[in-house]
């Protein structure tokens, strides 16, 4: 199960191919991306605890500058690259929806692999995601107001049934049943990867058609957008005097989003072709924190390594 989630980027890349090049029966599926991102959304609930809403309110102040910086920072540079890049006007609300999303649950994996600060990674997931049921349609309503027309209410009711009642119902089924879910922890990771997967099929496959036109100029805003943000998250984030490891850990929860539930909420209030930049998202976010992740990951275990082997060589001086 861990090499499979580790291989996540790959799974991704590959059913995107097989996706766009048999259309037909992913797009069948457009029916279940509001189900499965709701199931994926559950399953982050059942990993909550008590003990993670008392961590924050111990220690907010990374949480608060890290989605800070999501909300702030990632939308702006949406509407920035796609203003850039002359995408179309739909285009660019399927970039603004991304950047307006909290953080994915993938980044909780990918700040294990970096050795990150997971504690904050799952934090900073789980406060994006409620702060974002009334974020996200107000972030769009205010940068889209010009462009195209946005059910602000519409979505914020979306939102709620897709993310707020599937967490909240998963919280407290891990409060009630908390000696079963602990049976199936393990597999909950593997379960969200394989729903994400195919709602990334699933948006591949809807856009077949269009990706052949518009998908490098898109992928090209995406790949900025991702990289921006990940670099502004650390950045930013070691100005505001936070460690190696913290900075790290929200790079990685302010560059990679939501993308699953831009989806879902482009196909609903927008059209298919505002759903592009949150599937090749999706895909492009998981490579490049891979990426990062073993970077990262290889670095600090290179640090302590050399950090136990000076201590080793004090203790033998000493005897």
């Amino acid at each position: 199960m861990v090499l499979f989630n580790q291989l996540f980027p790959l799974w991704a890349l590959l059913l995107s191919i097989i996706a766009f090049v048999f259309s037909e029966p992913f797009s069948a599926l457009e029916i279940a991306i509001v189900p499965l991102l709701a199931g994926v959304m559950f399953m982050m609930g059942l990993t909550l605890t008590r003990d993670d809403f008392v961590r924050i309110s111990k220690d907010p102040r990374a949480v608060f500058i890290g989605v800070l910086l999501q909300f702030v920072l990632m939308p702006f540079l949406a509407i920035t690259l796609a203003s850039m890049l002359q995408l179309s006007n739909q285009l660019t609300a399927g970039m603004v929806l991304v950047g307006s999303c909290a953080g994915g649950t993938a980044s909780n994996v990918i700040a294990y692999l970096a050795k990150g600060d997971v504690a904050l990674s799952i934090s900073m997931t789980m406060t994006s995601t409620l702060i974002g049921v009334f974020a996200t349609p107000l972030l769009c309503a205010f940068y889209l107001s010009e462009t195209v027309a946005v059910d602000s209410f519409g979505m914020l009711m979306s939102i709620v049934q897709m993310v707020f009642l599937p967490v909240f119902a998963g919280v407290l089924v891990n409060h009630w049943m908390h000696q079963q879910v602990a049976r199936v922890e393990r597999l909950l990771p593997s379960i969200s990867i394989l729903f994400i997967l195919l709602i990334i099929a699933i948006v591949v496959a809807l856009n077949s058609s269009r990706l052949v036109n518009i998908g490098m100029l898109t992928l090209l805003a995406v790949i900025f957008h991702n990289s921006f943000g990940l670099a502004g998250g650390f950045f930013i984030s070691r100005l505001c005097g936070f460690n190696l490891k913290q900075s790290q850990t929200i790079a990685i929860e302010v560059g990679m989003q939501n993308s699953g539930l831009g989806v879902a909420l482009a196909l609903q209030y927008f059209s298919a072709t505002a759903a592009l930049p949150g599937a090749l998202f999706s895909v492009w976010h998981n490579i490049s924190g891979s990426v990062l992740a073993s970077i990262w990951g290889r670095r600090r275990d290179s640090i302590e390594y050399l950090i136990k082997d000076e201590q080793n060589l004090k203790s033998d001086r000493v005897k």
